[in-house]
């Protein structure tokens, strides 16, 4: 995308985030997943390799490598995601004392925005305790599914742009118009500072 590689924008605009210390990618130990490590070295970002269908695991041991007291997780088919939108998350979790904070619950961002916060010990807990599939491939479901145990918050936008689509799943995701993409909320989307 204009250029670069998507994982590139995906890193670049998350250290845009003030709330954020470190980024690091979390990928897969398939050697077909090595080029996005000598994609890392190059943009100078740290790289933890792990489980391909235990994704629970992969960020369990990549948070813990890293000493991560708390999570952010932001997915790599969001290109044009939103430092703001990242330190605003954030800073919710961080008021309220949460284990765990998303701004996708009730969708009012544009899909390719969702980040999440949680705890390591929330995201330890998830890990010892997830024994079906569906909580081991999904990092977060074990914890958001048991509001009973966490204490879980939700952050919405202003304006509901939920219909709106900003990530890249499939083929046809990479025909969208930057055009599209201008909003009153949002400031950085395809600028390259």
């Amino acid at each position: 995308m204009a250029g670069r590689p998507l994982l590139q924008w995906v890193v670049e605009r998350a250290k845009r985030a003030s709330l954020i210390d470190q980024v690091v990618v979390a990928t897969t130990d398939r050697p077909t997943d090595d080029a996005l490590i000598e994609l890392c070295s190059k943009i100078n970002v740290p790289c933890f390799r792990g489980s391909e269908n235990d994704v629970l695991d992969r960020f369990y041991q990549a948070a813990r490598t890293f000493g991560a007291e708390v999570v952010v997780r932001i997915t790599a088919d969001c290109p044009v995601l939103d430092s703001e939108v990242i330190d605003k998350v954030v800073r919710y979790f961080l008021d309220g004392d949460y284990d765990y904070v998303s701004n996708g619950f009730e969708r009012t961002y544009p899909d390719g925005l969702d980040t999440e916060v949680f705890r390591f010990d929330a995201l330890e807990r998830a890990w010892r305790e997830a024994d079906m599939k569906s909580e081991r491939e999904h990092v977060t479901l074990r914890i958001w599914q048991h509001p009973e145990w966490f204490k879980i918050g939700a952050v919405k936008n202003d304006q509901d742009l939920s219909s709106l689509r900003w990530t890249v799943d499939e083929p046809e995701d990479l025909q969208f118009h930057p055009r599209r993409l201008r909003t009153s909320w949002t400031s950085d989307v395809l600028r390259d500072e």
